[in-house]
């Protein structure tokens, strides 16, 4: 929650899984496609962000065109590491309306494995829209759960988003 009420998020989702998209480079998508997970040249040890919003992720990778972001993945993860994840999160920046003063902040940053952080919403023209899109980052643990258990598909989606565009 933040001051103002509480927050939604836009995802495609049921009872049980969550879609998240991710823009790599071609060579990390086409292994992570083949594996069924992501695999080196994956990362484990950096912090990776998941975005539920499917009009965001085309802003953030200008419709998988910016260097290292020309392939979009459609991930569906399970619903309970999802939740898992927001449960153990930490948001971006100090919020006065959640923590003390800045220091029980920080101090809550650095013990949290996840960070979240609400940027503008985007609809597929790329125009803001009323409300915020939720970025999910995963470092350590997490990204080790979401490897390792709640990752149930990868789907390459770069062909669909150069039509969409």
């Amino acid at each position: 929650m933040r001051a103002g009420g509480p927050r939604l998020i836009r995802a495609a989702y049921s009872s049980e899984t969550i879609t998240v998209y991710q823009a790599y480079p071609p060579g990390l998508a086409d292994a992570a496609v083949q594996a069924g997970t992501l695999v080196p040249p994956f990362r484990r040890d950096r912090m990776t962000w998941i975005k539920p919003s499917f009009g965001w992720m085309m802003h953030r990778s200008g419709w998988a065109t910016k260097p290292g972001q020309e392939r979009i993945l459609s991930i569906v993860i399970a619903r309970a590491g999802f939740e898992w994840a927001l449960a153990n999160s930490c948001l971006t920046a100090f919020t006065r309306s959640l923590y003390n003063n800045p220091a029980d902040w920080a101090a809550a940053k650095a013990d949290s494995p996840v960070r979240v952080q609400w940027d503008p919403g985007r609809s597929l023209a790329g125009e803001r829209l009323p409300g915020r899109a939720i970025q999910v980052g995963l470092s350590g643990p997490a990204v080790q759960r979401y490897v390792d258990e709640w990752i149930t598909s990868i789907t390459d989606i770069t062909d669909l988003v150069w039509d969409a565009h």
